[in-house]
């Protein structure tokens, strides 16, 4: 494995270390991830992981809603 030198500005890397912390991952870990989505390199079950997380960061909540047989039948 190589090694890359990246530059940025401290904000944006504080940032996101702290969005890499919030997703249980270190930065260096989910910049490597990006690289291997931008290169068309993960593997299925990478990217079902990464719906996954996405998941998580979603907002919508269904809480006890759940559809009834008549919701789902129903013509319009």
């Amino acid at each position: 494995m190589k090694n890359i030198t990246l530059s940025a500005e401290e904000r944006l890397i504080e940032r996101a270390r702290a969005e890499a912390a919030r997703r249980g991952k270190s930065l260096n870990q989910l910049i490597r991830d990006y690289l291997e989505e931008l290169a068309g390199q993960r593997e299925p079950s990478q990217e079902f992981e990464r719906l996954r997380e996405l998941s998580k960061l979603s907002q919508g909540r269904r809480g006890d809603w759940r559809f009834n047989r008549d919701e789902v039948h129903e013509r319009s």
